[in-house]
């Protein structure tokens, strides 16, 4: 039981490491808005094309940064899948 435990724990270990060097970019309306979000689901940057500004259109704006979060949460959660199933040999429980 103590060696399950410890084999657990490292795989963990190596899951969390893993997961600290995934980056991703997520983008809307063809790249206007792209935010960067790190594996633990922290938003690293945000950018905006200036164009987006011009057109003051605020709910636009709104809803441009909206989906390039969901995208790159989406691509978070895909490149965690990813590691899991390559350090266990299984797929991410959902």
């Amino acid at each position: 039981m103590k060696n399950i435990m410890q084999e657990a724990q490292k795989l963990q270990a190596k899951l969390m490491e893993e997961l600290q060097k995934i980056k991703v970019e997520g983008s809307a309306g063809g790249g206007m808005v792209v935010i960067e979000m790190d594996g633990q689901q922290n938003v690293i940057s945000v950018k905006i094309e200036p164009q987006v500004l011009e057109e003051k259109d605020i709910s636009m704006l709104e809803d441009l940064v909206l989906a390039a979060f969901n995208d790159a949460k989406t691509k978070v959660a895909d490149k965690t899948k990813e590691s899991f199933k390559t350090i266990t040999g299984f797929p991410l429980p959902t």
